[in-house]
């Protein structure tokens, strides 16, 4: 458990954006730390699965070997079963009442239920593995951008942000999940040679695997103005919005940098 969730080379992109998102709305980051702490736990938990060999098969993550590579598969299952509700402790055990209302804990436990559910992140394995005539887009958002349309929509309700700012936040989550694993596909294609590209446009939907570079990187930028977009509604706030905008910058700029280098 502790060797994916304390992983070198991971982006703590949903802890980041949950506590950006509290901040955004007058909340407390102490109040966010818990249920950011969770969300990385849960993240992990999805990642190791994701990886087994009955799912997408991947022997490494951010350049070191998956969880299953070093424990097993038996392990790794476990660790992944453990970490969810482990998530779920931290939250009710170390969100300090005083800060957060029970109705909004409750609202962030739900939230993060249905994220990782049978109509969010599962559905979106599920459709990975089943192929057939599902949209990339579809696949793409359930199985990466409910994780960040989650982190943001936490950290909202934990501040207790108005339902109109909470769908906002709902969307701009979502466009940033997408953004950040399709910039990874990018970064990791430039990484392979020809074999290593063919073997992995045969796994899953992705867009570089379907489009190609060229045409995953105006993707990219189009999940970007789509995100921005929904923070332009924030504007009243001031300065607390920007942590957000620099969130899908830098997102976005990763993939720039290095097709430039090339």
């Amino acid at each position: 458990m502790r060797y994916s969730v304390l992983a070198k080379g991971a982006k703590r992109a949903p802890p980041i954006m949950c506590v950006a998102a509290c901040e955004l709305f007058g909340g407390n980051r102490l109040a966010a730390f818990p249920t950011a702490c969770a969300l990385e736990m849960v993240h992990a938990a999805s990642l190791i699965h994701d990886d087994l060999p009955c799912m997408d098969d991947d022997p490494s993550r951010r350049g070191q070997p998956s969880n299953h590579t070093i424990y097993g598969v038996d392990m790794a299952i476990l660790a992944g079963d453990a970490l969810f509700p482990l998530g779920f402790r931290h939250i009710v055990s170390h969100t300090p009442s005083d800060l957060v209302p029970d109705a909004h804990l409750l609202r962030v436990i739900t939230e993060i239920a249905r994220a990782v559910g049978s109509t969010g992140m599962a559905a979106g394995q599920f459709l990975d593995l089943e192929g057939g005539p599902n949209a990339v887009e579809f696949v793409q958002e359930k199985k990466f951008g409910e994780m960040g349309e989650c982190s943001a929509v936490c950290g909202g309700l934990l501040a207790g942000a108005e339902d109109e700012e909470i769908q906002r936040l709902r969307r701009y989550g979502r466009a940033v999940g997408v953004l950040y694993q399709v910039v990874d596909e990018v970064l990791k294609d430039k990484m392979k040679n020809n074999e290593e590209k063919e073997e992995a446009g045969k796994k899953g939907k992705s867009y570089v695997g379907l489009y190609g570079v060229e045409k995953a990187m105006e993707v990219a930028e189009e999940l970007r103005t789509k995100a921005k977009k929904e923070l332009d509604g924030f504007e009243k706030y001031g300065e607390s919005v920007v942590p957000l905008y620099s969130f899908v910058d830098y997102a976005i700029d990763r993939g720039f940098s290095v097709g430039d280098a090339s």
